[in-house]
């Protein structure tokens, strides 16, 4: 466990730039002092959750650089259980690089990215699983990726963890005594009650890292790749779905030769739409690679489009397209339904998968198409959107972790190995789900998770 500091720390707080509020945030024992030290008379004491007026003076000249709107937050009653001070100046990045050098001219340090956050983590004010949803609210891309970081970061996951700990150690605590008075009155745990908690156990983990999939989903969002033939619309639809001109249409077959990609958002979920080249025999080399990379990209996306021209009948290349996707989650988009149709479907056989009609050149079906690929993502088990599912790897693998040490006590116990070797199971997932919270994690872990948050947060 890194140790505590005790010096005080300074950083902006809000993004650099031209705006009309920038934020200076300070923690730690001499927050309120420095801060009143630069500030000018009169040299009025601030008050704890009272937030003031007061002049901010340079310290050479002493003439008045700012007015401030100065907050005091005393400790304990604080983010990070210390003294903190926020600042709110003009949002000009020359006032606010001067007030922060003031005030680590007055004895302040700057801040190093992540290190308020890790100031609440390590005072106790949140565990690690919080002190990650707050990393997740700052890098959220949608909305609904920000509600899942703020219910984190509120304790959501952290509530559905810490009964399955609870049961764990109460597991270790009798099974400890078991071995310990074994020549003594104490009774030792049936094999019965002991099978029963390790199954609550392996139950209640079993579940949370089914979420992982769909935390996954809502963490890095879902790729979907719009693929077929040369000319059967796939750059109109692009555009079409994302309502810009991001992808050159053209008559000419093979013009678009690379994967384009433009991001966007589904119910809340980060969808990373791509446009792909045409698919054709050709001699050309350059569109050869394009072909190749498109072959990669569908076989990396979450979803496939294949297009299809409804004006045309099918070619072999379709039908060669829609047999190497049939092991793969794929929608069929019939295109260009605002012209007479000629595509004869029964030559498909089966299709398994949803069948869109649309016309990407005037955006009828367009819409029925999202609203389809938003269907298939709330039928996903668990989109509950209440945040208490796994959305982080490292949280996973820890979970899976405790999962196999549970089931191999599980597995110990019924091959009636003695308690001693089930407690080093029971240890082993105890370990794993303290290191999840970061009740018991090494300083270079920390530093690793803390190291990528922002400076000032």
């Amino acid at each position: 466990m890194a140790t505590l500091i005790d010096d005080t720390i300074a950083a902006i707080s809000t993004p650099i730039g031209k705006s009309g509020i920038g934020v200076i945030r300070l923690s730690g024992q001499d927050a309120r002092k420095i801060t009143e030290s630069v500030l000018s008379a009169p040299q009025r004491v601030l008050q704890d959750h009272t937030t003031t007026l007061r002049s901010i003076k340079c310290g050479r000249s002493g003439r008045v650089l700012d007015q401030i709107m100065v907050t005091y937050f005393q400790a304990p009653r604080s983010f990070t259980r210390e003294d903190v001070v926020e600042i709110g100046c003009h949002g000009s990045p020359v006032v606010l690089k001067a007030v922060l050098g003031l005030l680590l001219d007055s004895g302040a340090r700057l801040a190093t990215p992540g290190e308020f956050t890790l100031r609440a983590y390590l005072r106790g004010r949140i565990d690690l699983i919080q002190a990650e949803g707050i990393r997740a609210i700052i890098e959220a891309k949608t909305l609904f990726q920000a509600q899942i970081g703020r219910q984190q970061a509120s304790g959501s996951l952290s509530r559905r963890v810490s009964p399955v700990k609870d049961v764990l150690v109460r597991l270790v605590a009798m099974l400890e005594a078991g071995i310990d008075f074994a020549d003594d009155d104490v009774a030792i745990t049936p094999d019965e009650e002991i099978e029963r908690q390790l199954k609550s156990i392996s139950d209640r983990l079993k579940s949370l890292e089914a979420s992982f999939p769909l935390g996954r989903l809502v963490s890095e969002g879902l790729s979907v790749a719009i693929v077929g033939r040369t000319n059967v619309g796939k750059s109109t639809l692009f555009n079409s779905i994302l309502a810009q001109d991001r992808s050159i249409v053209s008559a000419t077959p093979g013009t678009t030769r690379d994967m384009i990609a433009e991001s966007g958002e589904l119910e809340g979920v980060p969808v990373r739409w791509m446009d792909t080249a045409g698919i054709r025999g050709t001699a050309d080399s350059t569109e050869k690679i394009g072909i190749e990379k498109t072959k990669e990209t569908v076989a990396d996306a979450d979803k496939v489009l294949l297009v299809l021209d409804g004006s045309s009948d099918l070619t072999g290349e379709d039908l060669d397209l829609y047999g190497e996707l049939r092991n793969q989650p794929f929608c069929l988009v019939i295109n260009k339904i605002d012209r007479p149709q000629r595509l004869h479907e029964a030559r498909l056989g089966k299709i398994d998968g949803p069948v869109v009609r649309v016309s990407a050149l005037t955006g009828e079906g367009v819409d029925v198409l999202k609203g389809i690929l938003v269907g298939e993502l709330e039928h996903l088990p668990m989109f509950e959107k209440e945040g208490a599912f796994v959305t982080n790897l490292r949280h996973q693998q820890l979970i899976g972790g405790a999962l196999v040490a549970a089931v191999a006590a599980a597995s110990s116990l019924s091959q009636g190995l003695p308690h001693e070797v089930i407690l080093l199971d029971l240890y082993r997932a105890l370990r794993a789900l303290n290191a999840l919270t970061g009740e018991t994690t090494v300083e270079d872990i920390l530093e690793n998770i803390f190291a990528t948050f922002c400076i000032g947060k």
